[in-house]
């Protein structure tokens, strides 16, 4: 049986995460034997290991956490090794920037030492990247040099979109293009498709909205990437010219008081509902009429594409790998970033319009389901492992 050792920096709430214990547990069918290595969660974000159905494969690594911490890092590249010398996987599949670090390091230190019979194959996941809209123009720099080197320690880099792919290769010289395989991510669908006209009626008198609200509703950590200040931003302008507009804002983060006395300054408390985290999401798009991202950046916008699963058409900032989902103006909107008066203004007109917003939904549902489900995510993946060991 083909082992393989999945490592990703914490199971957060997010795309990577949901790819991680899929991937960890539906491949299992394949042939593969999958350990998943996950460290520290930070402070306000939500937790996904309520998705794991066999918690019994995931191993905790409280020393590897998302902030650069030398210590706890050198203590994480010394498990990582550990475990690698243990298990002695044919492959390491890393997901994140600091798993991918320190995973990738001490699989190049395994390979010059224990591995050489059999070295581990590495692959390593972008699904997004952390140079741009993250961190200072310096610290950017500093990763952008790290993740060339670590390229050279790599078989195979995913990018999860074609868009993150050129951006990586051409605008940030991170690998040869040979390298590279684009697999976008997969998921379980059926809930949100399953999302219909007779539960919009009850989702809604279960979130307290009125059956003839106006509702938009996002979903995500409230940090800084997000920039649900602008999402704020657009709401103002979209409730001055609809009385009947409700913004709901699932998810938290260190942001969330701030953004609370925002709405409160601005006028529109009595607009917005924040949610805090949950997990039925499919009742927040039952009772939604729009979904609004306003992110900086974004690899591949998982809450959009399970809003479109639900026939609920999306608008959102032009940044990241959006365009990859909206692909054209028949699912969704798209506006430049930064611009709430472009965002409010294809809100307030698809508002305007329910007959344009069903079509828009129904297009949308169609064409997510064909391109993002998780039976075609592990197909992908069982491929690009095969091809590495054979």
């Amino acid at each position: 049986m083909t082992r393989v050792l999945r490592l990703i920096t914490r199971l957060n709430i997010g795309g990577p995460s949901i790819q991680a214990i899929a991937l960890t547990e539906r491949l299992a069918d394949r042939g593969f034997d999958t350990r998943l290595v996950h460290g520290t969660l930070g402070p306000d974000e939500g937790d996904m290991r309520y998705l794991m159905r066999t918690p019994e494969v995931a191993r905790y690594l409280p020393a590897l956490r998302r902030p650069i911490a030398p210590l706890s890092d050198a203590v994480a590249l010394a498990q990582v090794l550990d475990m690698l010398r243990d298990l002695r996987p044919h492959i390491l599949h890393t997901h994140m920037a600091k798993a991918g670090s320190v995973g990738r390091l001490a699989a190049a230190i395994f390979n010059r030492t224990a591995g050489r019979d059999s070295p581990v194959r590495v692959v390593h996941t972008y699904h997004g990247h952390v140079l741009e809209g993250y961190f200072s123009p310096a610290r950017t720099r500093a990763f952008l040099g790290v993740e060339r080197l670590l390229a050279r320690a790599t078989d195979r880099l995913v990018a999860i979109s074609p868009r993150i792919q050129q951006e990586l290769v051409a605008e940030h010289r991170i690998g040869r293009p040979d390298q590279y395989r684009v697999i976008p991510l997969g998921f379980d669908l059926q809930r949100m498709i399953a999302v219909g006209e007779p539960q919009r009626r009850v989702a809604r008198a279960a979130l307290g909205l009125a059956q003839d609200a106006h509702v938009i509703s996002t979903a995500g950590r409230l940090t800084a990437i997000k920039r649900h200040d602008l999402l704020l931003d657009t709401a103002r302008l979209v409730a001055d010219r609809d009385s009947r507009a409700i913004f709901l804002i699932a998810g938290d983060g260190e942001l969330r008081s701030a953004l609370e006395q925002q709405a409160r300054e601005a006028g529109i408390a009595n607009r917005v509902q924040f949610l805090g985290w949950r997990r039925d999401l499919d009742t927040l798009y039952a009772a939604s009429d729009l979904f609004l991202l306003t992110s900086r950046n974004e690899g591949t916008p998982v809450a959009l594409i399970e809003s479109l699963a639900a026939a609920v058409p999306g608008v959102s900032t032009d940044v990241g790998g959006v365009r990859d989902v909206i692909d054209s103006d028949r699912i969704g909107l798209i506006a430049p970033f930064g611009d709430a008066g472009a965002l409010a203004d294809h809100v307030n007109a698809l508002l305007a319009d329910p007959e344009r917003r069903r079509r828009m939904g129904e297009a949308g549902r169609q064409a997510v389901s064909a391109r993002y489900g998780i039976d075609r995510l592990v197909d992908d993946i069982e491929r690009l492992y095969r091809e590495l060991l054979h």
